[in-house]
């Protein structure tokens, strides 16, 4: 029996000519005759910031009725545009794909029966079905025969969002979707999106080895430029451009989420412009409209992430009389249901993320000797940290805090961590760190002060005497 190496030297071969095909598509050679350049064009049209990653799948794709690597993996930070992007190039080149959600799969035979009907139809649904708990093998036979039937004549794709999801079906899914090009005999290409690394992605068993593509983060210039396309029809682009550099300004230490940034700017926008409709100032007038729009700025910035009012309510409370007493609601409430622990451990990350790491041992040790307040205090540190934003803090700070402030002695049992996991789920808390590397991962605290006075009270802990803007 011999070795068939030839998967690993076609790997091997494509990591060597991508960056070189990349390089030609840059500069406009034309590598791929099927396609018209108008196309091309409106793709990068669409598609702004992410032509690295435009060029790279196109120079894979290579001409439509040519076979593709079987399996290409993308990762990235949410809102990164993984989905947007190879979904829209899909569609503008018109090539046959699947788009399927791994969160909805609630079990492998929907996640079959959405490939095979996205590619082959009627003829799916007039031959014989999967039965009613279908193996891979069952899905593979299915597939090969209705191949017959309906032949390939250009590249199918099947993308898997979500695709970390797998990880939890049967232990053969993944390596069989990603070798599956050589299963099913058929021009296939399955794409993975996950917002994990392939190394912890990759299956213990052993698999094939998918090629990998990175979806960094956008920049601050690239959040710019993107949210800028979204002018309003009413008022100029320069305006709506100048718009969006306050709201970065304000928003880009704490969050870098597209879609949330892209809610914010219009949510608050028509604030923005009341100076304008009244005539009490100019579209020039930069220093009017940001004295303006800077209070409801900053208490936007104390609900990022969280949806406690709907984007209908918060405009209609701004607009009611009574603003001051209707505002603070928003990001506090009267009454909390948290679990006991969860409260301290919510009020020991507030402290985490708006205490310098230097103050812990002035505010949680008993004997923490003499300190100077001339020493204490630093000149960078004379503007609040609470108009700086929260800062990042690691998970083993946040626990000798947690311990510190709790009434009674707490093991640091299981129970302790799946709570922290569900105030992240919950969205009080947002990691900032992937859970995925050596080092202990990083959090923030995304309630308001007025929001963890709130809890303080519920379990008559003083959390204004141990922060440092207080002192």
């Amino acid at each position: 029996m011999t070795y068939d190496d030839s998967p690993r030297r076609a790997k091997f071969f494509l990591i060597l000519v991508l960056p070189v095909l990349s390089e030609c598509w840059r500069m406009s050679a034309p590598l791929h005759p099927g396609y018209a350049d108008d196309r091309v064009r409106l793709l990068i049209e669409k598609l702004p910031c992410r032509e690295t990653q435009l060029n790279t799948l196109l120079a894979l794709m290579g001409e439509p009725e040519q076979y593709c690597y079987p399996s290409i993996f993308i990762y990235g930070h949410r809102a990164t545009g993984k989905s947007y992007v190879i979904q829209t190039l899909l569609r503008e080149l018109e090539l046959p794909h699947a788009v399927v959600s791994c969160v909805e799969c609630v079990s492998t035979g929907i996640l079959f029966e959405q490939v095979l009907l996205s590619f082959f139809g009627s003829a799916y649904s007039s031959s014989n079905a999967l039965p009613r708990k279908p193996s891979l093998s069952d899905f593979i036979r299915l597939y090969r025969q209705l191949c017959v039937q309906l032949p390939a004549t250009q590249t199918r794709y099947i993308i898997l969002d979500k695709a970390e999801l797998l990880r939890d079906m049967d232990a053969n899914l993944l390596p069989g979707f990603l070798r599956l090009q050589e299963l099913v005999e058929d021009n296939v290409t399955v794409i993975l999106l996950s917002e994990i690394v392939w190394d912890k992605f990759r299956p213990n068993t052993g698999c094939f080895e998918p090629l990998l593509l990175h979806f960094p983060n956008y920049s601050k210039a690239e959040l710019q430029q993107i949210l800028a396309r979204d002018t309003h029809p009413a008022y100029s682009p320069e305006l709506y451009s100048s718009y969006i550099n306050i709201l970065l300004g304000v928003f880009y230490s704490v969050c870098r989420d597209l879609r949330e940034l892209r809610h914010l700017a219009a949510l608050n926008f028509p604030k923005f412009c009341e100076p304008l409709e009244t005539g009490e100032a100019k579209e020039k007038d930069a220093h009017k409209l940001w004295r303006n729009i800077e209070p409801q700025l900053k208490k936007a910035m104390q609900t990022v992430y969280l949806r406690e009012v709907s984007s209908v309510q918060w405009e209609e409370q701004q607009s009611a009389e009574g603003e001051v007493a209707e505002l603070r609601g928003l990001s506090s409430h009267d009454h909390v249901e948290l679990p006991y622990y969860s409260k301290y451990l919510l009020i020991a990350a507030y402290l985490a993320s708006y205490n310098p790491a230097r103050t812990d041992r002035r505010f949680f040790l008993k004997h923490h000797g003499k300190i100077k307040k001339t020493n204490f205090l630093k000149k960078h540190e004379k503007t609040s940290n609470h108009l700086l934003g929260p800062k990042p803090f690691p998970l083993d700070r946040l626990l000798a805090i947690f311990y510190s402030v709790v009434d009674s002695r707490v093991a640091p049992t299981a129970s302790v961590f799946a709570q922290i996991s569900s105030l992240v789920t919950l969205q009080l808390l947002s990691q900032v760190s992937h859970d995925d590397q050596l080092d202990a991962p990083k959090y923030k605290c995304a309630v308001s002060l007025d929001f963890i006075r709130a809890i303080s009270r519920t379990v008559g802990f003083d959390v204004v005497r141990h922060l440092y803007d207080f002192l």
